[in-house]
């Protein structure tokens, strides 16, 4: 976020007013601000054509914009960002918001998934916008899950757990990585899951990876010895075992099969590094979101605004978030207090629950 002190001490007081009557102008009626308008509200009494000059300035600094020719100004996307972070004034919660969201919230009923589900629809009721949540991941031993390929740089992974939730999370996959390599990926996870929760699954895997090095280690020790092989980028992720034309002429049948074996641990050293980077990225992953009250598409709107609080477990981790989406006129000094409140009562409630 971009630090607006420096323009905001460039404004004398009568800019900054204007500027002010401005953006609170546009965020209760939506549309732009005249000149004439101002000089009936302003606390000093000046001329509009004074007016008009100072609201000069103010597009000149990329706070303000005109919409049409001769019409009134409404605010950049800089401009709003300066005054919700440095001119805003959030007013208290509305007790009728209050009583609502401690009806919703405080029930302490369900599971944790369908209270997230009533906040986020109270949260879009009481706002009159589109609400996001961010649950909290899952941390219940894995039943079975998918890969699913959205793009080449976006993936799914669909997780049913033992205790029967069911989680999406969103990660970017490994380069070079297609549908049936991910396929092949969960037909191994799947085959060794056995009730394991994701953190002790990627373990199991690296504890595996590391064994399956030894022995290659150990196998190849002689080959490297002898001149026959060696190490390229020798501990890497990307690292080969080349082995030289001489070696693959070998008479002995003993040690062509010790050559095919150190073929065999190699191919699937790399599956299982592959795999393991897999399970890393979806543990990492985007948690589940869930959109009450518009499309996913507004995300993608430039006129769009998210205000959002975190909310954290006994520890003061950050576990989750709530907010609300909707027109960059929001009611910032309304709707702040709202989600930050929800917020609060959110984590409260996950803490008690433990």
């Amino acid at each position: 976020m971009t630090d607006q002190a420096p323009l905001l001490s460039e404004l004398n007081d009568r800019s900054r007013e204007v500027f002010r009557r401005v953006v609170e102008g546009y965020l209760a009626d939506g549309g732009p601000v005249g000149s004439r308008t101002l000089t009936r509200s302003l606390s000093e009494k000046v001329s509009a054509a004074t007016i008009r000059n100072v609201m000069q300035d103010l597009e000149y600094m990329g706070l303000l914009d005109s919409p049409h020719v001769s019409a009134g100004r409404v605010p950049t996307q800089l401009g709003l960002r300066m005054f919700v972070d440095s001119l805003l004034e959030v007013g208290d919660l509305d007790d009728a918001d209050r009583a609502h969201i401690d009806a919703t919230v405080g029930s302490n009923s369900g599971a944790i998934g369908t209270i997230l589900d009533r906040v986020g629809q109270t949260l879009s009721g009481v706002t009159a916008g589109a609400s996001l949540v961010l649950t909290p991941k899952h941390e219940a031993p894995i039943k079975h899950l998918e890969f699913v390929s959205l793009a080449p740089d976006r993936a799914l992974v669909v997780l049913v757990f033992a205790d029967g939730h069911v989680e999406n999370r969103v990660f970017c996959p490994p380069a070079g990585q297609t549908p049936s390599s991910m396929r092949e990926a969960a037909n191994f996870l799947n085959a060794v899951a056995g009730g394991r929760r994701l953190s002790d699954l990627r373990t199991a895997i690296e504890r595996e990876i590391a064994a399956r090095r030894r022995e290659l280690d150990r196998l190849a020790a002689d080959l490297v010895e002898s001149g026959l092989a060696m190490w390229e980028n020798e501990g890497a992720s990307y690292e080969r075992l080349i082995v030289r034309g001489r070696a693959n002429l070998l008479a002995d049948s003993a040690q062509a099969e010790e050559l095919e074996r150190i073929r065999s641990l190699f191919d699937d050293l790399e599956r299982k590094r592959d795999i393991a980077e897999f399970l890393e990225l979806a543990e990492e992953g985007e948690g589940v979101r869930i959109f009450i009250g518009s499309e996913n598409k507004l995300f993608s709107l430039s006129g769009s605004s998210l205000v959002v609080s975190p909310y954290m477990n006994a520890d003061r981790k950050i576990i989750g978030a709530v907010g609300v989406i909707g027109p960059t006129r929001l009611n910032y000094g309304r709707i702040v207090p709202i989600v930050d409140y929800t917020a609060q009562l959110v984590g409260k409630l996950l803490t008690d629950r433990g």
